[in-house]
């Protein structure tokens, strides 16, 4: 056990949190709109953080903060309406697998615009887990015939700002501590996030007359702390003892959990998904090997 590299227990660790986050969105959502749930998500995860980091605010340097309040809006403020939008559309599952674009885009944002390199394994890694990806969105889409795609563009918007923002942890805060990192983003989108919140009907008695409203609010307090705020912590941790790459990698493992769950609640499941799932897991194995850098 000892023997075991710490980045492999972070991403088993996120990936079950990650994985189990797309049912809870679905869930929340039978009694929450999706602005709602955006808003609140950013909220309680907000309070949680200010809790645990608050006394770690006045370390962050200024010249730090334009880069944490940019990791706070790409990694967490406007994902976080995005998914619950498409969800509103497209299975938790399928909304998953969408978000394994993430690692493809960190190697092409890291090259591209940071100048990160790249292995040759990385390469080949994220290109097999693409595949991998590829099956599982094609079978899906099969699979649900009637569901509205064109909601995956606010998924495949999603994973271009989270490819951006593991590259901009990677860079410019890698010196940050995790936990501050996370604090200081929420520092910056939670009055957004109020604001947001304050133009809903979330106030309404129509909204707390819902008979499903209470377990959404359970649903997405659960989502907040372990979903959202223990996850950033644990995902900024991982950014910074591996690379941009192998840390969104997470994200090639995470719909194995959540066609797991979306499997339970009635959500079809196929061999073929067994088998890119396995096809997933290859790539992320080889997308953590340390080969002759691409320049």
């Amino acid at each position: 056990m000892n023997n075991i590299n710490p980045k492999w227990m972070y991403l088993f660790v996120l990936s079950i949190v990650w994985g189990s986050s797309f049912i809870l969105i679905k869930k929340a959502l039978l009694g929450l709109t999706p602005y709602e749930l955006g808003a609140l998500r950013i909220i309680i995860t907000g309070l949680f953080l200010f809790i645990m980091g608050y006394k770690t605010i006045k370390t962050i340097k200024i010249s730090d903060w334009k880069w944490i309040i940019i990791s706070g809006f790409l990694g967490s403020f406007i994902p976080a309406f995005f998914f619950a939008i498409a969800e509103t559309e497209i299975d938790s599952a399928v909304v998953s697998i969408i978000n394994s674009l993430v690692p493809l885009n960190t190697m092409l944002f890291g090259f591209a615009i940071f100048k990160i390199a790249s292995t040759k394994r990385q390469v080949l890694g994220v290109m097999i887990g693409f595949i991998g990806t590829a099956i599982l969105i094609l079978k899906g889409s099969h699979l649900n015939p009637n569901q509205n795609y064109l909601y995956a563009i606010f998924v495949i918007l999603s994973t271009f700002m989270y490819a951006l923002n593991v590259n901009i942890i990677k860079k410019y805060l890698q010196h940050v501590k995790p936990l501050t990192i996370a604090t200081g983003n929420f520092v910056a989108i939670i009055i957004p996030a109020i604001i947001v919140l304050l133009f809903t009907d979330f106030f309404s008695v129509k909204t707390f007359e819902n008979p499903e409203f209470k377990m959404a609010i359970v649903y997405i307090t659960i989502l907040s702390f372990f979903g959202t705020a223990m996850a950033k912590i644990l995902f900024n941790k991982l950014v910074q003892i591996s690379t941009p790459v192998f840390a969104s990698s997470v994200t090639f493992v995470i719909p194995i959990v959540a066609l797991i769950w979306g499997f339970l609640d009635g959500e079809t499941f196929s061999p073929l998904q067994g088998l890119a799932s396995i096809i997933i897991l290859l790539g992320v194995y080889l997308s953590h090997k340390k080969q002759s850098k691409i320049s």
